[in-house]
């Protein structure tokens, strides 16, 4: 007999919070190992140990998607991914949704994602420990971010070095909402304005070492779903296109905070990828109402 949808996101809520909460108890021992020993070589292996673990959480959850929400997904652009490779990655961002949407479709392509997080969100319990283990760089928002927090977020960037990574950055900075929009007279019709200081960090920092930038595009025809409609089953419709960009070599560098020259490339270089995301978001769109018609 089919659960009732409450019913459902109820059991899987409390599936993925006991599958968070035995992760985060398996990171601890070379979460431990790692901040007390300072060699490379350990703390490498330790690394390789978290990323595993956190590889796993991700496959529990994959499993409770694909049974709550049966519908494929249509996902295009992900062949030829190299699950030991270092990408960047860039996405548009209009629900906590996004996050297991993109854990989802890469697990086992590119490495586990690590994101740019809000400073703030360290605190969050248990999880927060957990973004920390993984190295997942921490940044303030807004104009008050100074060199003391870029060089924050460079070291972190740094630690990726050793380890296959993947980096995600959400380059507006924030969910899209209507209201968001209209508040910044956003110059795209369905994406809020580029922030391009953490990925100018993450181009700074390890550019070079990137085999590409994932550009990604995450599309829900039937309205941007919330995480509890996610856990009921209610997520059907998602459409996710995913473009390789090589990365020019002139927005590589050492100084993202004091090369004005270089941050006026990297801006035009997301705008010009904006334009784009923002065509194919309105394509994507489209397409679905004629096929309702």
């Amino acid at each position: 007999m089919r659960l009732m949808p409450s019913v459902r996101g109820a059991l899987n809520g409390l599936l993925l919070g006991l599958n968070t909460l035995l992760a985060f108890t398996l990171m601890v021992p070379p979460a431990l190992v790692k901040l007390l020993v300072p060699a490379d070589r350990v703390r490498a292996g330790c690394d390789r140990a978290l990323n595993a673990l956190a590889g796993g959480w991700v496959a529990v959850n994959n499993a409770w998607i694909a049974g709550a929400c049966p519908t494929p997904w249509q996902v295009r652009g992900v062949e030829g991914l190299n699950p030991r490779g270092w990408y960047l990655v860039s996405s548009n961002h209009q629900s906590w949704v996004d996050i297991l949407v993109l854990q989802r479709i890469f697990h086992g392509l590119i490495p586990f994602l690590k994101f740019f997080l809000k400073r703030e969100l360290i605190w969050v319990p248990v999880i927060g420990l957990a973004w920390w283990a993984l190295d997942f760089p921490f940044m303030k928002r807004g104009r008050g971010t100074g060199r003391g927090d870029l060089a924050t977020t460079r070291r972190s960037c740094e630690k990726f070095k050793r380890v296959p990574t993947a980096v995600i950055n959400f380059v507006e900075g924030t969910r899209f909402t209507a209201a968001k929009h209209a508040a910044q007279n956003s110059s795209y019709r369905h994406l809020l304005e580029p922030r391009a200081g953490g990925l100018g960090v993450a181009l700074a920092t390890m550019g070079g070492q990137f085999e590409a930038m994932l550009d990604v595009t995450i599309v829900y025809p039937e309205g941007t779903p919330s995480f509890w409609a996610l856990l009921c089953g209610n997520v059907q419709a998602v459409t996710v296109d995913v473009r390789q960009r090589a990365i020019p070599p002139h927005l590589l560098g050492t100084s993202p905070s004091g090369d004005k020259a270089r941050r006026a490339h990297t801006r035009k270089w997301i705008e010009a990828q904006w334009q784009d995301k923002d065509r194919l978001i309105q394509e994507r769109l489209a397409a679905r109402r004629g096929v309702r018609k």
